[in-house]
């Protein structure tokens, strides 16, 4: 569910002292992307039309280096294209996974993008998880259309001049998805500009557009290359390198696990090659993406060749914005850009006129196209200079309770957090004008969804003279059908692999508009500008003070059943306890009915519950009690409904993001899956486990009855260990804690004194295999089974492993998902036993995934099968195994308190 916004009124109220004093932790804005230091670049976007589009397969593939220097230094109108959303990787930094991965990856990427200086799109395909092969990619996905489909709309939309592809189209580019993403760009290279493909884009007023050229990236220094960049070239607006300054943007994909990642100052060399191209002169070396190509402003009428003639008064008006450019530029100065404010007006005055001109000229529909791309792009970009030089800002928020003293301030500063069909509220736009030319603020005026009743209620429009503000207060009215903000892509199945789109006038856009935009209009002298802000909502946050969110809308009452899935024993009498989370958003009060559904002959405890809020932002737990009858292995669903004023609702919403990059809204439906496994777990069987990244593993050995205890680096530094019959580290645990890296000693001692010690998956393969934390040597490796359904063979049938508590079968390996396992061990001292060998179609099988040596009087397992995606899922057999390994010794003899090392151990090294 979304997080709390309200917390202790105490700490409220301290954080709101600290924000007025500016103390207050804020989300950091690029210097860059401000003032003066904007403006130089945005000067530097108005001299040029050249537009490059950058294809890659993930977040986190993208090259940010090349993207910062076409961007910012050579003003280039540049897009990012990047085919999924990184939806089925690991997430070193939490437990999202699938959809929930793939907002926040989105987000991840859009902040980064940030820092690129660029646009951003996607396609509708899925990354499904790890691939080996384009082949498999694209039998997953469909074929090659439905990602060849998106990416011919954004050229078709965007119009570049360049494509860079990351990614070559061969095995060279390890992941199927990358050398997808390679094979993609090509064909979309010539696809575009086909009328025969994709004909219902035509049919929509989309036109065939023709790329001039197309480049490969990831090219060695000692392979034929077309183009080399040194992206290490300081650049002194930025106060840094390209590569430095995209490597600070590149840090906020954070699940990615590259917070780390550092570029020195210094030279740093990246290389391309021309690979297609409808230039007769291109070849050989060449200094830049654009070489053959003119991009200039009155470039757009050479473009024309001999239709130029039909617009006599296009290059005429082109060499006139040119030369306003050339004005502001001269006018401009870092400690007063206001100056160069009046040529960039005049100039977003030109540019609006020469478009209503080129709309009714006598031009071809391709050629007229081709200009009003190119001239959007113009006014946008002399609007945003000019709000840059005169130093302007609109503010956009939902109004707060008017305060009655100096502490009901604190305690009324939040206001709601999301709008809700029906309701009506206050918000008002405010235009300040910080620099030091005046203006008049003419109008202000708010852009909303369709049926959104809007109403000026307070107008405070004047001369503006420095630090001058003026504000327009609105009612609004939301419309009681009025759409939630929502991803406008779905999946009904985790098998789904390409995405369904719901609201097609959204397709390919990273995230759908915010509901609610403010727009203001303004005098300079005699010219005319405009800015545009989206509505926020402020309030205090508890950790982070003084926050603001974009305005949202939302159901009145949010509903969830967790976890998703829940995982039962079919030898268990004992009912299935379900809880429902229900959140409300109503602004006030709010009371309902909340039912649950379950399958036929089974019985709920209560058959219902009155659900009652007496204030907004408030979550409530409900918890039922179902009795089922003799349960089979299958998995079953109850849902989930709340009546509310005469409507179900039955979907909540979990607010994905970070401070750092923003949040946006995940919903899932009100239902839970019950998998019932036929599983036994030994009784009084104790299990400590060590958190890594983030998983769901011991809630689900809870479900079946598990006492498990979360070990806190205080237990792992001094706590008694003796008490576990098993300690489980989560995925990932020694790449993300270092109380993990330095108490591995002690993991060990545990270990020899008679524990299991059962460790998951990590994927620092540096990190791991330099800090010898296995008892006998070991190697770490990137191999992996990616196929969940690749064979599975038993290489010790007698181990007690695959017979206490539960029989392991061949059957057990069924029903996987995503993947079998990942990172396995690739070489390993004799004292290991590898237990399991599985390998993808057309390669050997890896004996590395599941490894146990005794140390000691203990055991140690290894294991890299993905039971951090299998649990949570309930996948039945994955269940079974698991337990039998967190049961491994729990047969023998019971677990002796202490944890010196045992002279056996000690024997066997000091690692």
């Amino acid at each position: 569910m979304a997080s709390r916004a309200r917390g202790p009124r105490l700490i409220c109220i301290l954080l709101s002292l600290l924000v007025l004093c500016g103390l207050a932790p804020a989300q950091q804005v690029p210097s860059q992307n401000l003032g003066s230091d904007a403006l130089i670049q945005m000067l530097a976007r108005l001299r040029t039309t050249a537009r490059l589009l950058h294809t890659t397969a993930h977040p986190d593939d993208d090259d940010g280096s090349m993207l910062a220097y076409e961007s910012r230094d050579q003003g280039v109108d540049t897009m990012m294209l990047t085919l999924n959303r990184g939806e089925g990787g690991q997430n070193k930094f939490g437990a999202q996974l699938s959809g929930q991965l793939g907002i926040l990856r989105t987000l991840e990427l859009l902040e980064a993008d940030r820092y690129y200086g660029v646009q951003q799109r996607f396609t509708r395909v899925v990354d499904f998880g790890f691939s080996k092969t384009a082949e498999e990619t694209f039998e997953k996905w469909g074929g090659h259309d439905p990602a060849l489909a998106d990416m011919v709309r954004v050229i078709r939309t965007f119009r570049p001049d360049v494509i860079v592809s990351r990614f070559q189209g061969t095995p060279r580019d390890g992941h199927g998805h990358h050398q997808a993403a390679g094979i993609l760009s090509r064909q979309a290279f010539r696809a575009a500009a086909d009328p025969q493909r994709f004909p219902g884009q035509i049919r929509e007023g989309l036109l065939p557009w023709q790329v001039k050229k197309l480049y490969i990236d990831n090219v060695r220094a000692d392979e034929d290359y077309t183009l080399c960049l040194d992206v290490g070239t300081y650049d002194p607006v930025l106060g840094m390198s390209f590569a430095q300054f995209a490597t600070e943007g590149l840090k906020h994909q954070m699940s990615q696990g590259v917070g780390g990642w550092y570029n020195p100052p210094g030279h740093l060399y990246r290389y391309y090659r021309l690979v297609d191209s409808v230039l007769l002169a291109a070849g050989g070396k060449e200094q830049g993406f654009f070489d053959g190509i003119d991009t200039t402003l009155p470039g757009l009428a050479s473009r024309l060749g001999a239709e130029e003639a039909r617009a006599p008064f296009l290059r005429p008006a082109l060499l006139h914005i040119q030369k306003l450019v050339d004005e502001a530029a001269a006018a401009f100065t870092p400690t007063d850009p206001s100056p160069a404010a009046a040529p960039l007006l005049a100039g977003l005055q030109q540019v609006r006129q020469l478009i209503a001109q080129v709309k009714t000229a006598s031009l071809a529909e391709a050629a007229k196209s081709d200009l009003l791309t190119g001239l959007d792009s113009k006014q946008r970009q002399f609007a945003t200079a000019a709000n840059l030089a005169l130093g302007l800002q609109l503010d956009a928020s939902v109004d707060s309770p008017a305060p009655q003293s100096f502490m009901s301030f604190f305690r009324q500063e939040r206001t709601f957090l999301m709008a809700v069909p029906g309701q009506t509220f206050t918000l008002t736009a405010r235009l300040y004008n910080r620099g030091r030319q005046p203006i008049t603020a003419r109008d202000i005026e708010l852009v909303t969804p369709p049926g959104w009743q809007v109403e000026k209620i307070k107008s405070e429009l004047r001369r503006l003279s420095s630090n001058d503000s003026a504000s327009v207060q609105f009612r609004l009215i939301v419309p009681a059908d009025a759409s939630h903000t929502r991803p406008y892509w779905r999946r009904d199945t985790p098998q789904q692999n390409v995405y369904t789109i719901d609201q097609p006038q959204y397709a390919t856009l990273a995230l759908p508009p915010w509901p609610v935009h403010a727009r203001a209009v303004y005098a300079a002298g005699d010219a005319e500008g405009a800015i545009e802000a989206s509505a926020d909502v402020k309030f205090v946050d508890p950790a982070y003070g003084q926050s603001r969110r974009p305005l949202a809308v939302g159901p009145p009452l949010s509903l969830e059943l967790n976890p998703p899935v829940q995982v039962v024993s079919t030898r268990s009498s004992s009912p299935v306890q379900v809880t429902a989370g229900v959140r409300n958003d109503v602004d006030g009060p709010a009371r309902a009915t909340l039912r649950l559904q379950a399958p036929p002959d089974w019985r709920l405890t209560p058959a219902s519950q009155p659900v009652e809020f007496t204030a907004d932002d408030e979550y409530r737990d409900f918890r039922f009690t179902v009795q089922a009858p003799k349960l089979r292995e299958q998995m079953y669903t109850v849902h989930a409904a709340l009546d509310y004023q005469g409507k179900p609702y039955t979907e909540g919403y979990d607010l994905i993001g970070r401070d750092d990059i923003g949040w946006f809204y995940h919903y899932r439906p009100a239902e839970q899956h019950i998998s019932a496994v036929d599983v036994t777990v030994p009784p009084g069987l104790r299990v400590g486990y060590v958190m890594g990244a983030g998983d769901e593993i011991p809630a689900v050995l809870r479900q079946l009855g598990m006492r498990v205890e979360m070990l806190s680096p205080a237990d792992l530094e001094s706590g008694d260990l003796g008490r576990f019959h098993t300690v489980v580290l989560g995925i990932r645990a020694y790449d993300v804690r270092t109380d993990v890296r330095a108490r591995n000693r002690r993991l060990l001692d545990y270990v020899a004194h008679g524990g299991t010690l059962l460790v998951q998956y990590n994927a620092a393969i540096g990190v791991f295999n330099e800090g010898h934390y296995t008892p006998y040597p070991a190697t770490l490796s990137r191999e992996r089974v990616t196929v969940e359904d690749a064979p599975v063979k038993t290489l010790d049938p007698a181990s007690p492993i695959f017979h206490y508590p539960n029989p392991i079968t061949a059957r057990d390996f069924q029903g996987w998902v995503q993947e079998r396992g990942l990172y396995f061990m690739s070489d390993w001292d004799p004292h290991f036993q590898p237990l399991l060998a599985s390998g993808d179609p057309g390669e050997p099988p890896r004996q590395g995934g599941l490894l146990a040596a005794r140390y000691g009087k203990g055991l140690y397992i290894y294991t890299g099968y993905a039971f951090f995606r299998q649990l949570p899922a309930g996948v039945p057999g994955a269940v079974r195994l698991f337990v039998n390994l967190v049961s491994a010794q729990a047969s023998q003899h019971s677990v002796t308190h202490g944890t010196q090392p045992s002279a056996a151990a000690a024997e066997h090294g000091k690692r």
